[in-house]
């Protein structure tokens, strides 16, 4: 049986490290082909990591809670009587450092202690002495995405941290803690605040590689930016007659945009394109990405073959992606292999702005909101709705023209939105 080295995949173009978070098979456990054997935290979802071989899980390398390198070993699978020295060598990875442990705090992990199972008695999840209970990144923010107060659970990690899992079990149970009503402060926050002036705050995986992604576009591609306002009163319409039907999912903004983009697209395939050096690539297929903010930074789930989907395959399936893209459980192959972007800050209010594309993608759209305002036709004022439309290109693929062809496609769909139900 031939040794099987578990590396650290490269689940996104942008991918250079990955977080163990946390081990499902122990050392000794038998491993089939396919099996889950470990989660794993990237830049943009937590992932499964499957096993590409059978045998024995006969060495763990990594403890949870390491952040290692792209390709770096973290396990070896094998026969029960095969030297797997070979295959150990220097391969494991060296653990990444993480949040310091607070003052009187102890936390000593091993790599064989991932394999361990909880206490029956979990220890309560005391404050440290500065006041801050012990748990996780990924359990502070799995219990603010669930409006959990963290304070009332027990930690079964190392030192009575908190971790995922206790998040999970707690939600399991179906429980919901009391809201926490906070007095209004009478006077302003400043005259009362206390501790240090300016909060250092470390930088996610996530923030990390948008930082590093979005400058190398903003320096290396260049943009150029074209708006239109489209009239969106038939389209508005349209939309609340479909969401009045029942049985059916609900249709958004974002949604008719989606519907129009691969229409549009399909239409203006030149656009759906991405700069490869010496080349440009032409994607036959639109497969749009859908820009969604997390607290922690953003990411952009992909819609696969949007252009032969219909309006109602495409809501139900994005909002989806979205619920799923904001619980960080998506598939490695749900947030890869995007042609075009989506951008839609129309729900904050936003009536214009101008997004950064990101590479290699050829072009993103940046959507507004839909507003109410005074607007003349046929020698009278009315009121009608309007929305803007940016679509920000890479000068090296698109040129002036040919997004202006592109964006005077994508305003007729949406001015005359019974196509978008016609072509499904």
């Amino acid at each position: 049986m031939a040794i099987t080295r578990v590396v650290m995949p490269k689940l996104s173009d942008a991918m250079e490290t990955g977080k163990l978070l946390k081990w499902l098979k122990k050392e000794g456990d038998r491993v089939e082909g396919g099996e889950i054997l470990a989660e794993i935290e990237t830049d943009k979802a937590d992932i499964e990591l499957e096993a590409f071989g059978s045998g024995v899980l006969r060495k763990i390398l990594v403890s949870p809670g390491t952040d290692v390198p792209v390709g770096a070993a973290i396990a070896v699978i094998a026969d029960p009587t095969e030297d797997i020295s070979g295959a150990l060598g220097s391969t494991a990875a060296k653990p990444a450092p993480t949040a310091e442990p607070k003052t009187g705090e102890t936390v000593s992990i091993s790599p064989s202690s991932a394999s361990q199972t909880a206490p029956a008695v979990e220890p309560e999840a005391e404050p440290t002495p500065t006041g801050r209970v012990r748990a996780s990144p990924l359990a502070k923010r799995l219990a603010r995405e669930s409006g959990v107060e963290i304070t009332v659970l027990k930690g079964s990690g190392p030192g009575g941290r908190i971790v995922r899992r206790d998040i999970e079990a707690y939600l399991a149970q179906g429980k919901r803690p009391a809201p926490v009503v906070r007095p209004v402060p009478l006077r302003p926050a400043a005259a009362t605040a206390v501790g240090p002036e300016v909060e250092d705050r470390p930088l996610s995986s996530m923030r990390k590689t948008i930082a590093r992604r979005m400058a190398e576009s903003k320096a290396t591609v260049p943009h150029f930016y074209l708006t239109v306002e489209v009239k969106m009163d038939h389209a508005w319409g349209l939309r609340e007659q479909l969401n009045r039907l029942e049985g059916q999912p609900k249709v958004s903004v974002t949604d008719l945009v989606l519907k129009a983009s691969a229409l549009a697209l399909h239409a203006h395939p030149e656009i759906n394109a991405s700069f490869a050096g010496e080349s440009i690539k032409i994607h036959r297929r639109v497969h749009l990405g859908i820009a969604v903010a997390l607290d922690d930074g953003l990411i952009t789930p992909v819609l696969r073959e949007c252009d032969a989907k219909s309006l109602s395959e495409i809501a139900g399936e994005a909002r989806d992606l979205t619920e799923r893209a904001r619980t960080r459980k998506l598939k490695a192959q749900e947030i890869t292999g995007a042609t075009f972007t989506v951008s839609n800050l129309g729900m904050y209010d936003i009536e214009e702005f101008s997004a950064i594309i990101n590479p290699p993608e050829g072009a993103i759209l940046a959507v507004g909101s839909v507003v109410e305002q005074p607007v003349a036709e046929g020698g009278q004022i009315r009121i009608g709705r309007r929305m803007r439309l940016t679509l920000s290109c890479d000068h090296r693929v698109i040129d002036g023209a040919m997004g202006a062809r592109f964006l005077q496609t994508l305003t007729r769909l949406l001015e005359e939105p019974l196509r978008l139900i016609l072509s499904s």
